[in-house]
């Protein structure tokens, strides 16, 4: 078929007229329709790219960024690399003639980082967007700011075959969506009619059996996902040895093939060929000739994981989503059939989408591409789907460990302003940080990389960083004898759980992954031989990035620092020698693994922590993984975290002010000295009166007489102001209660410490002088009687008297020279207020009369005139 009759061409004029128009452009339009070849090519033939201007198109996969340039290639007659390239990890087929590059989506992130304006880049496409890979999103967000600030030229697509447009819409408004039906045929679904045990009976076993059972009543080539390279060289192994599939020819195909392997995959053949296929086919591709389908229902799926602190990649079942995108590739040129090795039950209960991986990867590593953009206010970076507050917090807090990212300067600040990016926050990335950027790994690994560079250690942290990406192969909790023959064959482990682990899959890799010989030892010889073709990938990208990647001799103690340069937010210090308790940084609590074979070492790193639920909800913190490490390389590798101080401390348990000296690494106490050596006075009466403020110590003569007389201070300065006496504000107690305290260390000699000859000092002698004559303690009344006056924050001062008291008395009351009113409380003999008055005589006229037959009947012993 021509490419010119691919349903996508139906949307040809209205394509360019709206990326005239708006310059962005939403286009849905399923697998097989040719958006993904041919959009790029009409941008350019309709002079949408400038004279030398190239269109990006960004792919979630390596391999269909690959074979869609090849594809592209061909139909424009050029070579590879010419007019059409690709670059993706490790590779790259462009020129200076390139117009259309494919690219992978970490490749164009980086290339903004370094080029905030994408000089030379006219478009960017962003295919197979319902995917959600986290640099498409992010991705997307740079080139909608550069478009918005320096780049109005820039032209914006985003594609997918199935794609919740109407947010995206939004979004980018204003933007235009286009929508192509594409031509398919229909696919008929089949399931298992009962669970399959894939750890009883093999995931290939089963695929190979349904090829042959499809082979006899479905023309046409055959397509099986499976959801990784191991899985699929089973698969092919068990079709190849089946008699029933004997005339077809079977093929591999995922991202780690060499292009040659992956061309042969997706050609034409006169006989039938059966495609053993990663998710890569699941979009972008569309492999002529497939008319059905065998689903594995796996994939490898990229997730966070909090125990390690990094991002992993398992095998998981697949959305309901992702399974009709796979069902959908039977039914492209025939009418087809799809083959899910599950049953139907259980695929209702599966998730009907994937969850956006903004949602459930760390956001470390895109976090530092965007510092590295000039975006140092993460938090108000304009996401499409903004991710969890405490991500970024914790994104953020480990780069600041890894030494990667720093407070952002004053002249970082301008500079990013200059460019017209988002205003910054509080941190911007260091030049440690940028070195991190260059390894298209973890930071955590990337940090380890290049402490392992400047160690000579290089390869065996390669090793490390492979055998934490996948589940771990040496099985815990195992018999004796498995115990015993793994201490023979590995020997015994003081410094690293990860140097035991690094024998165990030498072993395995020795014995060829034999299953009887990796049982013997308690190792999961399928997982262990995941770890060699990581470790290649690893020592391919240090070598990529100029690191020395040769085998030496190295010393355990430099593959140690390492350890701790990638993981010093997992240092803890063990609290005693009798149990496995741990204290770590950032102010956490937990147990070392009683499998780990660290026991001994006082200090150590453990690049594995799981929270686990125990009794009535209590989490534990467990952890794994550990290597010991020795107190003097936290100086070394990090200076400023690592600090020696001497001060003074109120010690709770002798109720005194002592000296202490401790060594601390950032928030954690390595060792802290307490001694008797006399503290600074200025020091300890602080300390003190931090105590008292906090009820912790009480002033016995700290009593209500003393809170009057401050009351009363504060009203004469109001009442009074020609005195000109200062007010006791709150900051002012405080600072009263710490010349109390002066002197002193210890909250005995504190507790029984006179208080009135301090606070008398806060008044003048005049001041002094005149006050009790302005407002006094006690007020003398006619009848002789010197009754106590109430002074309050508020309103006027109170005279409290019973009322038997006031017999006699009439008229009104002031103080301070007759300039402040007194207010009576005339109280009941149980001393309960029964009138507030400021004039007796009116009392005695008016209220009197109506309370004294009550007050004569309630209280009959006492005088009542």
């Amino acid at each position: 078929m021509s490419p010119r009759e691919l349903p996508i061409y139906e949307l040809e004029s209205a394509v360019v007229s709206a990326v005239r128009a708006h310059g962005r452009l939403i286009v849905q339009a399923p697998t097989g329709s040719g958006k993904s070849t041919q959009i790029p090519q009409m941008l350019l033939q309709h002079g949408l790219l400038g004279e030398r201007g190239e269109v990006v198109v960004l792919q979630p996969r390596r391999l269909a960024a690959r074979l869609l340039a090849k594809r592209v290639a061909e139909e424009m007659g050029s070579r590879l690399g010419d007019t059409v390239g690709y670059q993706i990890r490790l590779e790259s087929r462009v020129s200076d003639r390139t117009r259309i590059r494919f690219v992978t989506e970490g490749i164009l992130l980086r290339q903004m980082s370094f080029d905030a304006s994408l000089r030379g880049v006219s478009a960017v496409v962003f295919d197979e967007f319902h995917e959600r890979h986290l640099y498409g999103d992010i991705s997307l967000a740079r080139a909608l700011q550069i478009q918005q600030s320096t780049r109005p030229d820039l032209k914006i697509l985003v594609m997918s075959a199935t794609l919740d447009a109407g947010a995206l819409q939004t979004y980018l408004a204003p933007c235009e969506t286009l929508v192509s039906q594409g031509r398919s045929f229909p696919v008929r679904i089949e399931y298992l009619p009962k669970t399959v045990n894939f750890d009883h009976d093999a995931v290939w076993d089963v695929a190979a059996r349904e090829c042959e059972r499809i082979a006899t009543t479905q023309a046409g080539d055959m397509l099986v996902f499976m959801p990784g390279a191991y899985e699929i060289s089973r698969t092919v192994q068990a079709i190849q040895g089946s008699r029933a599939l004997r005339d077809c020819v079977c093929f591999p195909l995922h991202g780690e093939l060499p292009p040659d392997a992956q061309d042969r995959a997706v050609a034409r053949y006169d006989t039938r060929k059966i495609i053993v296929s990663t998710n890569v086919a699941e979009t972008s591709l569309t492999i002529e000739g497939v008319t059905a389908v065998i689903d594995s229902g796996l994939a490898r799926m990229a997730r966070f994981d909090p125990h390690r602190g990094i991002n992993t990649l398992l095998i998981e079942k697949i959305s309901a989503a992702s399974a009709d995108q796979r069902a959908g590739r039977a039914g492209r040129t025939a009418p087809g059939v799809c083959v899910r090795l599950w049953t139907e039950r259980e695929h209702a209960q599966r998730a009907p989408q994937e969850l956006p991986e903004v949602k459930r990867l760390d956001l470390a590593e895109v976090v530092l591409t965007l510092k590295a953009s000039g975006i140092d206010d993460v938090a108000n970076f304009p996401w499409l789907e903004k991710p969890d507050p405490k991500a970024l917090e914790r994104a953020e807090m480990l780069l600041a460990d890894l030494g990667a990212i720093g407070a952002a300067t004053p002249s970082s600040r301008q500079d990013r302003r200059d460019e017209g990016v988002a205003p910054p926050g509080e941190t911007s990335i260091t030049d440690v940080g940028r070195k991190m950027l260059r390894f298209p790994v973890h930071p955590r690994y990337a940090r380890m990389l290049l402490a392992a560079q400047e160690r000579g250690c290089v390869r065996p942290v390669a090793l490390m960083a492979a055998l934490t990406q996948g589940r771990s192969f040496l099985l815990r909790g195992v018999s004796r004898d498995v115990d015993d023959a793994r201490e023979d064959a590995l020997g015994e482990e003081h410094e690293s759980d990860f140097f035991l682990l690094m024998r165990a899959w030498s072993y395995a890799d020795r014995s060829n992954y034999s299953l009887e010989a990796c049982r013997r030892l308690g190792i999961h010889a399928q997982a262990a031989r995941q770890v060699g073709p990581l470790f290649q990938q690893f020592l391919e990208i240090a070598e990529k990035e100029g690191l020395d990647v040769g085998e030496r001799r190295v010393e355990s103690s430099d593959v140690r620092k390492c350890v701790l340069a990638g993981f010093s937010d997992h240092l803890a210090k063990r609290l005693d020698a009798g149990t496995l308790r741990c204290e770590l940084v950032h102010q956490r609590r937990g147990l070392l693994a009683r499998e780990s074979a660290i026991h001994k070492a006082p200090l150590l790193v453990a690049a594995e922590i799981s929270e686990v639920e125990g009794r009535g909800g209590e989490i534990n913190v467990l952890l794994s993984l550990a290597t010991a490490i020795e107190e003097p390389w936290l100086e070394e590798i990090f200076p400023d975290d690592y600090r020696q101080t001497r001060g003074v401390v109120y010690d709770e348990q002798a109720k005194r002010v002592v000296s202490r000296r401790e060594r601390r690494f950032r928030d954690l106490v390595l060792e802290a000295k307490v001694s008797g050596d006399e503290a600074p006075l200025n020091e300890a009466a602080a300390l003190l009166t931090k105590e008292v403020l906090a009820g912790r110590i009480k002033l016995e003569a700290w009593d209500e007489a003393v809170e009057q007389w401050i009351t009363r201070v504060n009203r004469m300065a109001e009442w009074f102001p020609e005195l000109e006496v200062n007010p006791i504000t709150d900051a002012d107690r405080a600072t009263l209660i710490e010349q109390v305290c002066y002197g002193e260390l210890s909250a005995r000699d504190v507790r029984d410490k006179p208080v009135m000859p301090v606070l008398r000092d806060w008044l003048t002698q005049e001041q002094l002088a005149v006050l009790d004559d302005y407002l006094p303690e006690r007020l003398t009344m006619a009848n002789g009687r010197r009754s106590k006056l109430r002074y309050e924050n508020d309103g006027p001062p109170i005279l409290s008297a019973r009322i038997q008291e006031l017999y006699g008395i009439n008229g009104k009351f002031t103080i301070g020279h007759g300039r402040v009113p007194v207010k009576i409380e005339v109280l009941a003999p149980n001393q309960r207020p029964i009138q507030v008055t400021d004039d007796l005589t009116n009392f005695w006229r008016e209220q009197y009369p109506k309370i004294k037959t009550e007050l004569s009947r309630r209280y009959p012993r006492h005088e009542w005139r």
